[in-house]
């Protein structure tokens, strides 16, 4: 992972001029010069560590798996949110840690712990860095120092049921490296978010990832079914058999805690044969809302697809520019994979265009289609290169009823449009739903405008008159993202007094001395 950005510096894009000049002309974003500062002219906070500590965390994972150099704690210092990086680029690394500790077994991960607890030290859980709400941004004071406790050596499949259809893996594994290991062996997680080249299977389960494809493979929280978790006070082996009676599912303590009540160091996941072939279509809808209706059908009524996603209008004028295609109307992206033994991937693909067709919608060209899939993983290197041309570039995201969808968008999109547009900088705001239920859908929110003086305190507040208007609107505060830092301050208003009360108390027993995380999730 690129220290200042996303991912292979390799793939980073250039703007097209069309882009460029789009920028300059809808939301007078200037051309900058926003290259980062060389790596080694970040600044980092004094050590606050105890060599003594240092050493004795050295006893545990081997001193080549202790790492204190500037680079080291530069690369672990920030998640991947525009606040992070805007800080990270200007040569501003506040939450870098003392040092980075690199466990390769779970024994080793709950030495660490216990010495952490025992010397009050507290340890960011890092399983790839890809958190965009604050997950890595724990509290310094009153600590003696804080480490980041890295699951990279964390590494493979331990074991794999094929007639259970199960894979148990070490919470370290790479996303990448897990489906190159079940393909080879004809099977599939199906599970691939935006930071799907980076993350790792145990930073996926701490946060309750979703993936593209969540329509047909589910949430990654859905496919998990045992967990092994290191905490301060020992270990928990949580999940046994397909489905229990046996009181409340601890595993769901977990599941989103977003390593501030252990560290996930294996865990079992469900599995499925992997797809023969893939088709993707590419649909035009008349309005956002008349393309909501048709994704309310095929989730209620069928048939559902692998992937299917809706872009507004805004979002899909923008996708026309960067590709060259005609704009208007909005984009509806629908995905289908065919497995062994089951229906037919192409008759699968006709009955969703015929149940699209008879919503409304306009089949498009293949190409259209092929080429999401081909881009699914890119949009952070866009974001990147907005943030070199001077603007900044952002996300947030909420899930809500269908009844709440549409007035949930505009009154989110409205607070938007204003609290940017009071600092002088008008906002672009674009939104899509890429996680159908019957019940509802996620709505996914991309915000460019022109970089402030203060572009980090700019954003701030356009995310607090966000947030506040999901809240007011019914929407929760995090489809996936996760709460982290940044929506830890509306937990309360979503769960409750007592709610916070009962993490408080988990926490309390897991986590006696505070170090896991401080500041991140719990209020």
């Amino acid at each position: 992972m690129l220290w200042s950005g996303w991912g292979d510096p390799g793939k980073a894009v250039t703007l097209p001029p069309a882009v460029l000049t789009l920028l300059e002309q809808a939301l007078g974003v200037q051309p900058a010069d926003g290259t980062p500062v060389p790596i080694a002219q970040v600044r980092l906070p004094e050590s606050e560590l105890d060599p003594a500590v240092a050493t004795e965390l050295a006893m545990f994972v081997g001193p080549p798996n202790l790492h204190t150099h500037h680079d080291a704690r530069v690369k672990h210092a920030a998640g991947r949110s525009t606040a992070d990086l805007l800080r990270l680029r200007s040569g501003d690394a506040p939450d870098a840690p003392d040092a980075v500790v690199l466990p390769g077994t779970h024994n080793e991960v709950v030495g660490v712990l216990g010495a952490c607890a025992r010397r009050h030290v507290a340890v960011v859980p890092f399983a790839g860095g890809t958190s965009v709400v604050g997950g890595l941004a724990a509290r310094r004071e009153g600590f003696g120092g804080l480490v980041t406790l890295d699951v990279r050596r964390l590494t493979g499949l331990v074991s794999l049921d094929t007639e259970s259809l199960t894979a148990t893996f070490r919470a370290g594994t790479l996303a990448v490296e897990a489906e190159e290991l079940l393909g080879a062996k004809g099977f599939t997680l199906g599970h691939f978010p935006q930071s799907y080249e980076y993350a790792r299977l145990g930073g996926f389960a701490a946060t309750r990832s979703a993936g593209q494809a969540s329509a047909g493979y589910g949430r990654f929280d859905e496919m998990v079914l045992a967990l092994t978790v290191a905490t301060p006070e020992g270990t928990l082996e949580l999940g046994r058999g397909p489905a229990s009676a046996a009181g409340p599912d601890l595993r769901q303590l977990v599941l989103g805690s977003e390593g501030a009540f252990g560290v996930i160091t294996e865990l079992t996941l469900r599995v499925h044969p992997a797809p023969q072939k893939s088709v993707y279509q590419g649909w035009r809808f008349g309005s956002f809302a008349e393309g909501a209706t048709a994704l309310r059908e095929l989730a209620q009524r069928g048939p559902l697809p692998t992937v299917l996603r809706l872009s507004d209008e805004a979002e899909t004028g923008v996708d026309a520019v960067l590709h060259g295609r005609e704009a208007g109307g909005c984009l509806v992206i629908a995905g289908y994979d065919g497995v062994p033994g089951g229906t037919g991937v192409d008759a699968l693909a006709a009955a969703g265009a015929d149940a699209l067709a008879a919503a409304g919608g306009a089949c498009l060209d293949d190409a259209v289609g092929e080429t999401w899939a081909e881009g699914r993983f890119d949009a952070p290197y866009l974001r990147d290169a907005l943030l070199g041309a001077g603007a900044i570039a952002e996300t947030c995201e909420t899930a809500t009823n269908w009844s709440n969808l549409v007035a949930l968008k505009e009154s989110v999109t409205a607070a938007l449009v204003s609290s940017l547009s009071a600092q002088d900088t008008p906002p672009l705001v674009m939104c899509h739903v890429s996680h159908v239920y019957p019940t509802g859908a996620s709505l996914y929110f991309t915000v460019v405008a022109k970089a402030a003086d203060d572009p980090v305190a700019q954003w701030a507040v356009a995310k607090t008159a966000a947030t506040d208007a999901i809240v007011a609107g019914g929407g929760t505060i995090t489809h996936h993202h996760g709460v982290g830092a940044e929506h830890r301050p509306w937990l309360e208003r979503e769960i409750g007094p007592l709610g916070v009360e009962v993490l408080r108390a988990v926490k309390a027993r897991l986590d006696p001395a505070g170090i896991l995380n401080p500041g991140v999730l719990v209020p």
